[in-house]
């Protein structure tokens, strides 16, 4: 009877091992998750199940939303400040359905903090799906929207591993100024610039919204053959830019990595000790 105790205790702790092995997993997938414990969400393949049923919100900026989305989601950016109205909205118009929001991956926090900012406002029925659109395209690319476009070729997706080749430091970056075959062009929001160049007398600028004007620095690049070089405010807006750059044939173009943030991160370094 105590072997089979001991047996039984064994077995009961390799199970509680598992377990923490395994949520120990889920939380390094989903940091979030353990920072908004309270927020509820809903996994890739439940939320495709569910799809008829569900009202789902991408609150990502409308330049991400225009070029990658899943099919159907409606566009509220958290950054607006219309945001907890137009959710309201939303609900009053669909109050027996759920609403599901989204944003750009596992380690992309906005989803999370879409609901508890709904929830914060009485708004009990919005849940996060918090895989993000890039698994969602990859494995659902029937029910996704890539430029315009519907059903996506999965091929088009762009990995982690091909953003990384365009980019550069902020060292390779100012080095290349000097070559005369570059056009510089900062494309930050317009409330994240300031009135401030980086590169005062070098550097165009083109918002990821104006398409004219990106249109024409990206037809320059191709006619003179010469390279863009491009940054945003924190490296992490040119992913997307990277879509419509190779839709558009653009082969010549790099990426400050880590963008302004990481320019002014390095005169920091050089000047403040």
């Amino acid at each position: 009877m105590k072997i089979l105790d001991i047996n039984r205790g064994l077995f009961l702790l390799l199970m509680l091992l598992s377990y923490d092995m395994a949520l120990a997993n889920v939380n390094e997938e989903f940091p979030a998750r353990k920072l908004y414990p309270a927020v509820p969400y809903i996994e890739l393949d439940d939320l495709y199940k569910q799809l008829k049923n569900v009202v789902i919100v991408d609150v990502r900026s409308e330049y991400e939303y225009e070029t990658l989305r899943i099919k159907g989601a409606l566009n509220i950016p958290l950054s607006g400040q219309s945001f907890i109205a137009e959710m309201e909205k939303l609900q009053a118009a669909n109050p027996k359905s759920k609403i599901v929001v989204y944003c750009n991956g596992k380690t992309c926090k906005k989803s999370y903090q879409a609901v508890q900012k709904c929830r914060d406002h009485n708004m009990e029925n919005v849940i996060a799906y918090d895989a993000g659109i890039m698994d969602w395209a990859k494995k659902y690319p029937q029910e996704s929207v890539l430029l315009g476009v519907s059903p996506i070729d999965p091929s088009r997706i762009i990995p982690k591993s091909a953003l990384q080749e365009k980019e550069i430091g902020v060292d390779q970056f100012e080095a290349m100024l000097a070559n005369k075959d570059v056009i510089v062009l900062d494309v930050r929001e317009r409330f994240q610039r300031e009135g401030l160049s980086l590169f005062p007398g070098i550097d165009k600028q083109a918002y990821l919204d104006d398409k004219a004007a990106l249109n024409k620095y990206i037809n320059l690049a191709k006619k003179d053959n010469k390279t863009l070089l491009i940054y945003d405010a924190a490296g992490k807006q040119v992913q997307w830019l990277m879509y419509y750059l190779e839709d558009q044939g653009l082969k010549k173009y790099m990426f400050m990595k880590g963008g302004a943030n990481a320019y002014f991160a390095a005169l920091r370094n050089q000047y403040v000790k």
